[in-house]
């Protein structure tokens, strides 16, 4: 490319995409939109036009915006940005489309996207020929056999399109995330079915967790409600130590989203009291593998105790929030039968963590026979199970 032809693309790039507000979409889990409402609404950003609709949070904004967006949003899996829209009965019509969108100003050079088609009463259903289709067209302009940037090797950093049909209309949206919203980027081992961070959060706020409240987490796992809680009370966003699939974009500016993180990292204090048991001891080892090489989350307090043994009192004095995340069906074994395990559970919260904010995570179909705490359900999905947190005050 000669320096004139550069010179123009940028200018191109700028005034297409970086100046101009585009259309989003906050993909989130059933159960979070409102969550992910308050979110949006609650940012320091030019976002307008936020809306629930169904699997999100749709929104309006500049590219840098959704970048912040990124950054600090908890609840989403992932956020889309709305490429094009149109109509489209015929292959030739869908190719015609497809050549109309200038790849070249919204993915970067060399690409070769994963494609996700999905079609709904549309005549053009047979999504691996729609993907084939905008696959040759996007590697005609984007040269996909070209070598790609380093951060787009790496597998864990594809560029991916997304592709929806219904009622032969076409909607075109780029991931800008990579990997999942919840990929936090701190933790480098998990245990036993862990649960994702965005549900964490879910809970951790259902429950009224704040970042002026102590958090005890006795049966922690790797440390999902832990480092969550430490990142909250800290101050620090969700996708402070982490990387984006769109800081490969043309639009994208480094020097803006550098300025963002910058502004977050001022604003960034001691986190509080998080103290995190459990006793198997491969989870302890995985949570203090987690929290090292992050000084925010030396207020961690990392130890292999008993649930049934502990007592609050010996090592706060303040009341807070309580979050249990306990094994359930083939992980509490065949030895013990689940419904006495809870009230266990609920006896143990009621005796010595009175007046204590609880969230805990029930099986949702057994959730009224196991609710000893009158909690009130809060439903999710986790790992293909319908799960539910009980939140309320022991």
């Amino acid at each position: 490319m000669t320096d004139t032809a550069f010179v123009k693309r940028v200018k191109r790039v700028k005034r297409r995409v970086s100046a101009r507000v585009h259309d989003f979409y906050a993909v989130c889990p059933p159960g979070l939109r409102q969550l992910c409402y308050r979110e949006l609404t609650g940012l320091d950003a030019a976002i307008k036009d936020i809306c629930v609709v169904p699997g999100g949070v749709a929104f309006s904004c500049k590219l840098t915006d959704a970048c912040l967006a990124s950054l600090w949003l908890r609840s989403p899996s992932r956020i889309l940005m709305r490429l094009t829209r149109f109509k489209a009965d015929h292959f030739s019509v869908l190719e015609k489309k497809l050549a109309a969108v200038d790849w070249e100003l919204f993915l970067p050079a060399g690409t070769d996207p994963a494609i996700q088609v999905t079609t709904h009463t549309s005549r053009l259903y047979h999504s691996d020929a729609v993907a084939q289709r905008a696959r040759s067209v996007i590697r005609a302009a984007l040269g996909g056999k070209q070598v790609q940037p380093q951060l787009l090797q790496d597998e864990k950093y594809p560029q991916t399109l997304m592709i929806r049909a219904e009622n032969n209309l076409f909607e075109l949206s780029v991931d800008m995330s990579g990997p999942p919203l919840f990929k936090r980027g701190i933790k480098k081992q998990v245990a036993a079915a862990p649960l994702r961070e965005n549900l964490a959060f879910a809970i951790l706020d259902a429950a009224g967790f704040t970042a002026r409240d102590v958090l005890v987490d006795p049966m922690c796992g790797a440390g999902t409600f832990a480092i969550e809680g430490a990142m909250i009370q800290a101050g620090i966003p969700p996708g402070f130590f982490r990387r984006y699939a769109f800081e490969t974009w043309p639009g994208f500016s480094p020097a803006a989203f550098a300025h963002l993180r910058g502004l977050a990292a001022q604003k960034f204090c001691n986190a509080g009291s998080v103290f995190a048991s459990d006793i198997d001891p491969g989870a302890v080892a995985a949570l203090t593998t987690n929290l090292s090489g992050h000084d925010f989350l030396a207020s961690v307090k990392a130890s292999r105790q008993n649930f049934f043994e502990m007592l609050p009192n010996s090592f706060t004095q303040q009341k807070g929030v309580v979050v249990l995340n306990p094994p359930y069906g083939r992980r509490l074994g065949n030895s013990r039968d689940t419904t006495a395990f809870y009230r266990e559970i609920a006896r143990k919260l009621a005796a010595d963590f009175k007046g204590w904010k609880v969230g805990l995570v029930f099986p949702k179909k057994q959730f009224g026979d196991l609710n000893h705490l009158n909690l009130r359900p809060m439903p999710f999905f986790h790992g293909g199970l319908e799960l539910a947190a009980g939140i309320g005050t022991a």
